[in-house]
């Protein structure tokens, strides 16, 4: 068996041993090492509060929070706005469509309902060359769908069409030949060049040429193009593809590489908890806005500012269907779309009133309602009833989003709001229009049971599975005398002793996006291209903006520990550690930050200090010693025995350790 297959083989028995330490540390958690009972030193708590407010600790990190103190650190991570984040906004900056508007996204990587509008005539073709290549070539494919599909339909309708024994007519092939000469000789010309050749190939043409490029040779036709060169040509295959890239790249750089890693932490927290699916139609092209506009620069202020902003969010509205909610009573459910009726009552047009249904749907919907009160405030527990739930509903009838299909934003359609009188929560609510809305956005911002559930997320997001209910309480007490301030909740449980005590220690499990950015962190690897790191998120169950339900994904350890998430968080680790992943490369001898341990034994030793801060089990360190008398692991051979051990392999084997797993 070739060495390389066999390296990647063996870890798969270190794995056996690995998830069986895990799974006796989840039934016993007091095995994990940890601080002695009487509380922690001052370095465990600063590894402590790097491990839950940020999504990892980097090289130095706890050095240079012990220089200027943990709380002072803290409250730097409580002001972003005042630390330089240069150099993530560097990594960031090819990215372009993270700056962009929800229309501007659908200009210039349009879906196909803007294609269908060109070719309906309902839009113009536009002018710039790059826009026009996109649109042609999409257009151009869009037409090859609807040729195959109609031929498919025709065989299918006429099988003895072509006789018996003849071939059957399908849609013309390419010229095949042509198509792999055009793309190898692209390759061979200058970035510039080359971009230019493909704008002037005709759409069919452009097609077929592009279609040869996948993986490795993507890469090299797009290498050395301009950001925008390199969207545009990526675009002319496959758009929405470009949008949701970039987001998924922007989400893991950030992670890594942000130093405001505490407002990253509450924007995913938040995002999470006013979870919004990226499958579901537009809302691939709304999602963007949806965390830069909304959750992120509200993610540590007041959580009503936070719950307005999404309920306004076009990205929400459409994900729950509240876009389309409209009153029983409404102008619009008793005189249709064209009857446009003043608010005194004058007509603009006159319609005779449609004959009242039973049978026939008011137009409530009540999905935004339930889940704004189960999961965004009060929780399943809060104290609401059904009665509740429709009459929020109507209380939202009207908020709505202006053209959704093109990127439109908020807007209030009176004439599909419920008129009259609600009764919510005990609340009496008086027929204002949107006002209505907002009106009860305040109650449930300042609910009790609202500041419980949040306090109690919270709470196990930052400190265990099950908080202590005694920190709960005095984090809700917070929550309501400050109003909703998310600094002074978090204030409240980082100056807690349940959060500084040892039992929270290393007591949560990471989630996979946390396994991969803390790798990353810890490891100083240089991430050019994040798009494989997002495709192992897919493998571990976490796509990113990929939970369906409006629940979100899970913050307790049962839902990511089990042997397949296992085994593909150590296949992770071991491609980090050994320099195999694409886009991304590792300085094995950084790792060891001028250190040059004589053996093995000693290698790990240091390894297991700068990554696990010390804190490695008997079991896990004999398990890994044992894999390093392996020279497959090693990378030793028997006639060299002074030659220096792969670092990166047993840094893998570390961040593939069940400490690891854990923060």
């Amino acid at each position: 068996m070739p060495a390389t297959r066999k390296a990647f083989a063996l870890p798969g028995l270190v794995l056996l041993a690995f998830v069986l330490a895990l799974a006796a540390r989840e039934r016993n958690p007091r095995s994990t090492p940890s601080p002695n009972d009487a509380g922690m030193s001052q370095d465990r708590q600063i590894v402590h509060a790097l491990n839950r407010f940020t999504f990892g600790i980097r090289p130095g990190d706890v050095e240079r929070v012990r220089a200027m103190g943990l709380d002072k650190w803290f409250e730097e991570q409580l002001h972003p706005e005042k630390i330089n984040d240069s150099a993530l906004e560097a990594r960031l900056s090819p990215l372009r469509t993270l700056k962009m508007s929800t229309r501007e996204i659908v200009e210039d990587f349009p879906p196909p309902q803007v294609l269908k509008a060109i070719e309906n005539g309902r839009m113009r073709m536009p002018r710039d060359p790059a826009e026009r290549a996109i649109y042609e070539s999409r257009m151009a494919a869009m037409q090859e769908r609807l040729e195959k599909k109609q031929d498919e339909a025709e065989s299918a309708m006429k099988p003895e069409m072509d006789g018996p024994g003849k071939a059957m007519k399908g849609p013309a092939q390419p010229d095949r030949p042509r198509a792999d000469a055009a793309a190898d000789s692209l390759l061979q010309m200058p970035p510039e060049e080359r971009y230019e050749a493909v704008l002037k190939m005709g759409p069919e043409a452009r097609l077929d040429t592009l279609r040869n490029y996948r993986g490795p040779r993507a890469l090299k036709l797009v290498d050395g193009m301009k950001p925008e060169q390199q969207e545009t040509v990526e675009a002319i295959i496959n758009p929405q593809l470009v949008v949701v890239g970039e987001l998924s790249q922007a989400k893991l750089l950030r992670a890594i590489y942000s130093d405001r890693q505490l407002q990253e932490v509450m924007t995913d927290f938040w995002y999470n908890h006013f979870n919004v699916f990226i499958g579901k139609g537009p809302d691939r092209y709304m999602i963007n806005a949806y965390e830069r506009d909304v959750i992120r620069p509200h993610a540590l202020g007041k959580f009503k500012d936070l719950l307005v902003a999404t309920a306004k969010s076009p990205a929400m509205l459409f994900y729950l269907d509240n876009w389309q909610s409209v009153g029983p009573n409404s102008e619009v459910a008793i005189y249709g779309a064209g009857g446009l009726r003043g608010r005194r009552g004058r007509y603009r047009r006159i319609q005779r009133p449609r004959k009242q249904n039973n049978n026939r749907r008011s137009g409530l919907n009540e999905n935004y309602a339930r889940e704004i009160m189960e999961l965004h405030t009060l929780g399943v527990d809060g104290g609401y009833t059904q009665k509740d739930v429709t009459e929020l509903a109507r209380v939202l009838t009207g908020w709505t989003i202006d053209r959704p299909l093109q990127g439109g934003a908020f807007r209030f359609n009176e004439r599909a709001h419920e008129p009259g009188v609600k009764y919510v929560l005990g609340h009496k609510i008086r027929e204002h229009g949107e006002k209505e809305g907002m009106e009860m956005l305040d109650v449930l911002a300042r609910h009790p049971s609202t500041a419980k559930f949040i306090s109690r997320k919270l709470a196990m997001r930052f400190v265990s599975d099950s908080p202590p209910q005694s920190l709960v309480d005095r984090m809700a007490n917070t929550f309501l005398q400050r109003d909703g301030d998310i600094r002074e909740v978090l204030r409240t449980m980082f100056e807690s002793p349940e959060f500084r005590s040892p039992d929270a220690y290393r007591a949560k499990v990471k989630t996979p996006l946390e396994f991969v950015a803390s790798a990353a962190r810890v490891s100083g690897a240089d991430v050019r291209n994040a798009l494989p790191l997002a495709q192992f998120l897919n493998r571990m169950g976490m796509p990113l903006y990929g939970m369906q339900p409006p629940t979100g994904y899970s913050m307790q350890a049962g839902a990511w520990v089990n042997s397949s998430a296992l085994l593909n968080r150590m296949n992770f680790a071991l491609g980090l550690g050994s320099g195999r992943l694409p886009g991304t490369s590792l300085d094995q001898q950084a790792l060891m930050h001028g250190e040059n341990p004589p053996d093995a034994k000693s290698a790990l030793a240091v390894l297991e200090k700068d990554i696990l801060a010390g804190d490695v089990s008997a079991q896990t360190h004999a398990v890994v010693l044992k894999q390093l008398n392996d020279p497959q692991v090693s990378r030793r051979r028997l006639d060299d025995p002074g030659r220096a051990p792969d670092y990166g392999i047993i840094a893998g084997l570390i961040m593939g350790s069940p400490e690891f797993q854990r923060r």
